[in-house]
């Protein structure tokens, strides 16, 4: 039931120069339409899709054109300006496409005109000199070579001018490249006109093959030969650089080929070239001069593997293998083909190359299938499934059909199925069912494992082939078998796709050959019966992905089995006796018949195949079951029967008056469910009722005003729509009661989230109606003062969650939420907000946070009271936002607080953990600039000098809470004792974590006791009572227990707002290096330094909690670099990165490097550092992985092995970095070599961070484990 939007086709309008409208304005006639005055009122349309309908009509009146009008110069002149015109619009802009298309209808007077504005215009074009300029005139070239006859006739008469580009731009676009290394955003853009430059000149070659080999076979030495040769040089130079895009040496590939057939002669040798070209046996004497000049790095020093396959790419693409026109030399290249192929499929590791490679085996196997048409026995012979080059494919198969990347899976299982149809093409005319080698292949696949993922897809190809019928005579328990291993959610696609072809296969096996009485029980007892049994008896994983995979396919492939399936299953549910099943009614861990029932039932209705109120009338299933399956003790039954209720095949299906009570019935018992999936579920089933109602209010509105009663939805002739509506609209009011009712003063987090979850869906669903759209529900209308009183309550719930459904909901309502709240009320809101934003309890400022981006959103604020003073004073012709205004003076109040605290925190930091830890005002700081547009704001003055406070506050508040965080013993590095002797015990502690600790805080140990000097005999005589905590005094002289984890977290949670907040503001960076100085809030030299801050930091942070939190920071900052274009700041994560590998490279004594606590920190630095790098790009990660595989190695010399330690443990952070995705797979293997060497080191951090890295990488390879009660699989 999803409606798709249509998308807007956004078409961009032409504009004319003026004296391009004046000399239209000459021709013109206003008592007549000529084409002139078209022309004109069409520029003068500012509408790209009127311009459009504009220029279809000018095919129309050229053709009503006599032969005599040619002569006309206004002719001339309009098809002067269309050709400028045409060269001026973008490729992408449709106006292009009908502007050619209209011209095609040119009559045949006018083409030679017409061919004549277009060469003029192009010429123009191929004097382009500057590179960057390159593309449009590339993209140019390919418009006119497209269907459009006016654009070619042009080129072909400007053929060796366009040539003669295609060779510049090649060239030039291939030394601004070499120029801009490092660049990675430049070369980027290059690579891709490279790549374009390629295409387009091999669309010319193939467009215009015909003129070129006019103009070359007698011409060795002429113009269009020489480009021709540079043009394949050019080639062969993308083809071996291995800087380039991976796309633009494929598509060398194919150029080279193509441009090699076009030359070479005789035709006839050309197979025996390719091959001996791609076996690495070509002989220089037979060459011709003029390849070995173009193309002399093919065969002058050994290919790599990537450039041998995509010249292999090439051959397959560019030679002609239907219809035998090779002949036997043709043949025997398609085997040497295949023959390098499956080489390099043993050797390859990169992703790429595997990617590229199976795709490319798929395309041999297409080529092959082409060649045995007409091929002769000996390629046949050679083809057959029981030949070497077959049987080789297959153990590539084998060893790729559970390769870690989907494409490589794909094309693996296309290849398999290809090999089938190659082996029939083979044997065409014999018994495929009695062939050995398909029996063969039909037993090694089903005595596989069955947590063998590649069996499926190719058991699947082979139904296809000897069908269903014939496996199943092998083993008829195949199906249960398949259905038992469906509890493994990673088998669960392939065997659901497994079991369609197969009970497909069957069903149509069975209806060609008996009649339907006679076979429907037998196709229902192999397919349908076990299902039915699992539902009923399997556990919650196997049922759950069973219905989801399986149920829908067999439903689809056969809808009347569902009465089957109800008779059953009913009679079960309703006696649990029957003569041919007996289920349980389930329990809390199976579904039992009843659930079994309410699954097929939900699954049917959602697919169509069944109509509620039909089968409730009828009898089958009755209310009262449903109610049963509501409050059922299994939870996804309760979900599977709401389900039935939510789910419709249609959105705009009338809701009956049966389904709301029985809504309101699973309210009553089910909004406290612990489990956070099924609340969930909950609410994802609600919102899609909500759509419905909403949906069907709609038409039934419509209805009311057309007042034709035909227009009435199947069920619902007998009820009114305004009846229906008024029906709607009551179930709505009692439904948001009952919520609300819910969100009482104490009740349950799962009460809280569930009814704010679905008062959410029910704000957005039915919100305030834009125009005269007519709305059955509103939920404005049913909220008061109370009610927003309790939704501000449920921001102070310890729950983040609640915090998060509680604020966005008032946003959704907050016209009414701020209208709802007098001065006084804003007042007291406002104060407890402060204070809270200052308490010891983290979870009080968060609903600091969420309390004051609720009240920025007054206007009246700061109109009055104690805060007046911190309003910003702006000009009144100025139009700043109510938001941005009081998120400024926030901002600044919250500001002033905290500055005056950490001035506090530096004579007891102490003092600050227990009164007023600081952590609080940064993090409503951070949240307040968080739901700003950073980008679009007015007051930009006076954001600059707040963001330069900022920025300095935070350098401060670190330094003061930094000698905590970066000791090398932070939980419990604060002295909790008062005698003399843990004193010196502390001195000692403090003397042996030098020198990584040289902060001045910690170069003597502090009695803590303040206001309060009492002597050691005292202290001595009291230590038997003394508490653990220690008592200090305020100002107010209030008494307050200090402990050491209240230190701690007042420091390392002030450590992780500063950086979320230094995170945040880096995003304020103009992207744009041409941007003006005035218009970006934070300069370049700010972001620098935030990113030796973040540098400092991160590498020297001990505690766990603290550089974890300061990476969100971290990576917030890198990928603000990564996306600007400002050179200096770009490559900054290059020059971090390389600096902290060479500081882990030299082992320098003095380094403060954390060896210890799994190096801390570093792993952080640079996760953050690599995923700032594009996806298309892994350079960094290539050199860093490099260097550390290098560091992990044992080496002979002991001296020191921290290097290899931290090599270690940043290789397991990175193997765990689901950021890097499939791109860290190439050096898993590496990886483990290493872990496993490091297991005999004699050191035991060597040992230990080898056996974490191991376990990092199993998990990589095999993935997690998905729950406790998974089994084993097993390897025989």
């Amino acid at each position: 039931m999803v409606l798709k939007k249509k998308k807007e086709v956004q078409v961009d309008a032409f504009f004319l120069d003026h004296q391009q409208l004046e000399k239209l304005k000459k021709f013109s006639k206003n008592e007549e339409k000529n084409l002139a005055s078209l022309l004109l009122h069409c520029a003068q349309l500012s509408n790209g899709i009127q311009q459009i309908q504009c220029i279809k009509q000018i095919a129309p009146l050229v053709k009503k054109m006599d032969q005599y009008s040619a002569c006309d110069p206004m002719v001339k002149a309009c098809l002067d300006i269309l050709g400028e015109m045409y060269f001026s619009l973008s490729t992408k802009n449709p106006l292009k496409k009908v502007l050619a298309s209209s011209l095609n209808g040119l009559p045949e007077q006018f083409v030679m005109l017409g061919v004549q504005s277009f060469v003029c215009c192009l010429r123009e074009e191929l004097k382009t000199t500057d590179v960057y300029l390159y593309r449009k005139v590339l993209d140019n070239l390919a418009a006119c070579l497209e269907d459009f006859t006016l654009g070619r006739a042009s080129i072909k008469n400007l053929f060796e001018e366009v040539l003669q580009f295609l060779q510049k731009s090649l060239l030039d676009i291939q030394e601004e490249n070499r120029n801009n290394h490092g660049n990675c955003i430049v070369q980027n853009q290059l690579m891709y006109d490279l790549l374009i430059a390629i295409k387009v000149s091999m669309m010319f070659v193939q467009k215009l093959q015909e003129n070129i080999q006019e103009r070359l076979w007698k011409h060795h030495e002429s113009f269009v030969w020489q480009s021709m040769c540079s043009l394949l040089k050019s080639s062969t130079n993308f083809l071996t650089d291995a800087t380039l895009l991976q796309t633009v040496q494929t598509t060398s590939g194919l150029a080279i080929i193509l441009f090699i057939k076009v030359m070479y002669e005789p035709v006839e040798e050309l197979p025996f070239l390719v091959g001996d070209l791609l076996r690495g046996s070509v002989k220089h004497r037979g060459v011709p001069t003029w390849l070995a000049s173009s193309c002399r790095a093919l065969w002058m020093q050994e290919l790599p593997d990537s450039g041998l396959l995509f010249l292999c790419h090439g051959a397959l693409a560019m030679l002609e293998w239907k219809n035998g026109s090779m002949g036997e030399n043709g043949e025997k290249l398609l085997l040497d083909i295949a023959s390098v192929l499956l080489s390099l499929g043993s050797e390859s590791k990169e992703s790429s190359v595997a990617t590229s490679l199976s795709r490319i085996l798929a395309i041999w196997t297409n080529s092959a299938l082409a060649a045995l048409v007409s091929a002769s026995p000996h390629l046949k012979t050679k083809l057959n499934g029981n030949s070497d080059v077959v049987e080789k494919l297959l153990e590539y198969i084998y060893t790729h059909w559970e390769h870690p990347l989907d494409a490589v899976r794909h094309q693996t299982k296309l290849i398999f199925k290809n090999l089938l149809q190659i082996h029939r093409a083979t044997i065409a005319g014999c018994s495929e069912e009695s062939d050995p080698f398909f029996s063969r292949l039909m037993k090694r696949l089903l005595s596989l494992e069955w947590h063998v993922k590649g069996k499926y897809a190719s058991l699947g190809c082979l139904v296809e082939c000897v069908g269903t019928e014939n496996i199943l005579q092998l083993d008829r328990t195949i199906p249960v078998q398949i259905l038992d291993v469906m509890n493994d959610q990673s088998l669960a696609p392939y065997a659901s796709d497994l079991l369609e072809t197969m009970f497909t296969n069957h069903k149509a096996h069975f209806t060609s050959s008996f009649q339907e009485s006679t076979w429907i029980d037998k196709w229902h007892d192999i397919w349908v019966s076990p299902l039915l049994e699992i539902l009923c008896e399997g556990n919650h994983e196997q049922t759950t992905y069973i219905i989801d995979y399986y149920l829908p396919k067999l439903l689809k492939c056969s809808p009347d089995s569902l009465s089957y399936m109800i008779t059953i299953l009913q009679a079960s549910a309703d006696a649990n006796i029957g003569k041919k099943f007996s289920f349980p009614l389930g329990s809390g861990s199976t579904r039992g018949a009843l659930g079994a029932l309410m699954a097929c039932l939900r699954t049917a209705r959602a697919h169509g195949h069944l109509d509620l109120s039909n089968i409730i009338s009828n009898g089958l299933v009755s209310t009262e079951c449903i109610k049963q399956g509501l409050v059922h003790q299994h939870n996804q039954v309760c979900i599977d029967a709401l389900g039935l209720l939510c789910e419709t095949h249609r959105s705009t299906e009338i809701v009956s008056v049966e389904e709301m009570e029985l809504i309101q019935f699973f309210m009553m018992y089910n909004l406290n469910s612990q489990s956070p999936s099924v609340r969930q579920q909950i609410g994802s089933l609600l919102r899609k009722l909500f759509c419905r109602i909403q949906e069907s209010s709609q038409v039934l509105f419509r209805m009311e005003q057309n007042k034709t009663k035909q227009e009435l939805p199947e069920n619902s002739t007998k009820r009114h729509p305004l009846g229906i509506l008024q029906q709607y609209k009551d179930f709505m009011s009692s439904l948001c009661d009952r919520l609300f009712e819910a969100l009482f003063p104490g009740s349950s987090h799962p009460t809280r989230f569930s009814a704010l979850t679905i008062l959410g869906s029910l704000a957005e669903i039915f919100s305030v109606p834009k125009g005269r759209v007519a709305q059955v529900f509103q939920l404005d209308q049913e909220i008061d003062s109370a009610r927003v009183r309790t939704l501000i309550q449920c921001l102070a719930s310890t729950f983040e969650e609640v915090k998060v459904l509680a604020f966005g909901l008032l946003m959704k309502l907050h016209n009414v939420a701020l209208d709802s709240q007098d001065s006084e009320n804003l007042g007291l809101l406002f104060q407890a907000a402060m204070d809270l934003s200052t308490s010891t309890k983290p979870y009080d400022c968060v609903t600091a946070s969420y309390l004051l981006n609720f009240l920025v959103h007054h206007k009246g604020l700061f109109c009055s009271g104690k805060w007046v003073e911190h309003n910003p004073q702006v000009d009144e012709t100025t139009s700043v936002s109510t938001v941005e205004k009081n998120t400024l003076a926030v901002i600044k109040l919250l500001l002033v607080n905290v500055e005056e605290e950490i001035f506090q925190a530096k004579k007891s930091l102490l003092q600050a953990a227990a009164s007023f830890p600081m952590y609080g005002r940064v993090h409503c700081i951070t949240g307040a600039l968080q739901q700003l547009p950073l980008n679009n704001l007015t007051l930009v003055a006076e954001w600059k000098e707040m963001v330069a406070r900022l920025i300095l506050m935070s350098y401060k508040l670190s330094a003061v809470v930094s000698p905590v965080v970066q000791s090398s013993s932070p939980e419990g590095l604060i002295p909790m004792d008062n005698d003399s002797e843990s004193s010196d015990r502390l001195q000692m502690i403090l003397h042996e974590i030098q020198p990584q600790d040289t902060n001045d805080y910690f170069t003597q140990a502090k009695l803590l006791k303040e206001h309060c000097k009492v002597g050691s005999e005292e202290l001595a005589d009291h230590r038997a009572t003394e508490s653990i905590c220690t008592e200090m005094r305020g100002k107010e002289r209030q008494t307050c227990d200090v402990t050491a984890q209240m230190v701690l977290v007042c420091c390392w949670r002030s450590m992780k707002e500063v950086s979320l907040l230094l995170g945040t503001l880096c995003k304020l960076l103009p992207s744009k290096p041409e941007a003006e100085p005035s218009t970006g809030l934070i300069t370049v030299e700010q972001v620098k330094n935030i990113g030796d801050y973040f540098k400092h930091h991160l590498l020297q942070s001990r505690h766990r909690g603290a550089f974890e939190l300061a990476y969100a920071g971290f990576v917030q900052l890198t990928e603000t670099l990564s996306r600007c274009n400002r050179e200096g700041l770009h490559r900054m994560p290059e020059q971090w990165l390389s600096c902290v590998l060479e500081e882990i490279r030299s082992c320098d004594p003095s380094s403060t490097l954390c060896a210890t606590r799994r190096s801390a920190g570093i792993p952080f630095y640079i996760q953050a550092l690599l995923a700032s790098e594009p996806k298309n790009k892994t350079d960094l990660l290539k050199m860093t992985m490099k260097e550390l595989l290098t560091l992990a190695a044992p080496l002979n010399d002991s001296s020191s092995v921290i290097p290899q330690v931290h090599a270690l443990n940043i290789l397991r952070a990175l193997f765990r970095d689901t950021h890097l995705g499939e791109n860290i797979m190439p050096y898993v293997a590496d990886g483990i070599q290493a872990a496993i060497l490091g297991f005999m080191s004699p050191v035991w951090a060597v040992r230990n961070s080898s056996t974490l890295l191991f376990s990092a990488l199993i998990t990589r390879i095999f993935g997690v484990k998905r729950g406790k009660d998974e089994n084993s699989k097993k390897n025989r």
